[in-house]
């Protein structure tokens, strides 16, 4: 059995080709991922997502928060009790940067790694300094503030990053207890255990 995380609608036929006869389980809403969900429209809940809510409910525990840096950066929160309970979608570091290279006539497009100082002095530390400080700075306030609607007086919430760029953004954010670069793999892991 193959357990597909589609975020790609127009890839899934592709998908069921290279398949060919093996059964396929698409994660969503519907199949077993030893979280609940509490969600008023749990079909449209990315399938990335839902196997980042059930690795972390799984291997850390709940409550939860996973902070997933790709293409965007996701929040999803696993309440107490083991549901997914909603979250955060913003921009990812990589299209924040790359639409300021696309947009304006001067800005280079750069390497993202930890800057030198918060004061550029050059372009491209002015700019590597506004996306990693700052993305810092967002991560942070989102932290904060779903802490204190989902969690308040809650001394223990299990927060653990995930995805490309959570390495080079976690590392400096005590709030983050833990980095997991292949978590929503370990999400579909857990997803083919418990509906095999």
């Amino acid at each position: 059995m193959f357990v597909v995380c589609s975020v790609v609608p127009k890839k899934n036929r592709e998908v069921k080709s290279a398949a060919r006869k093996t059964q396929i389980l698409w994660l969503g809403p519907n199949v077993k991922l030893g979280v609940g969900i509490r969600y008023p429209s749990p079909k449209t809940i990315g399938a990335d997502r839902l196997a980042n809510a059930a690795a972390v409910a799984a291997l850390y525990g709940a409550p939860a928060i996973v902070v997933d840096f790709g293409t965007a950066v996701t929040f999803d929160i696993v309440s107490a009790e083991k549901k997914y309970i909603g979250g955060v979608i913003a921009p990812g570091l990589e299209a924040m940067t790359n639409f300021l290279y696309q947009r304006t006539a001067l800005l280079p497009k750069l390497a993202l790694r930890e800057p030198r100082s918060a004061i550029g002095r050059s372009t491209i530390e002015a700019m590597r300094a506004g996306a990693v400080f700052g993305y810092r700075g967002l991560v942070k306030e989102l932290i904060a503030r779903i802490k204190a609607e989902a969690f308040p007086g809650s001394s223990r919430v299990r927060i653990v990053a995930t995805g490309g760029y959570a390495d080079l953004i976690a590392a400096k954010l005590p709030e983050i207890e833990a980095v997991h670069p292949h978590l929503t793999l370990e999400g579909l892991r857990i997803a083919a255990n418990i509906n095999s």
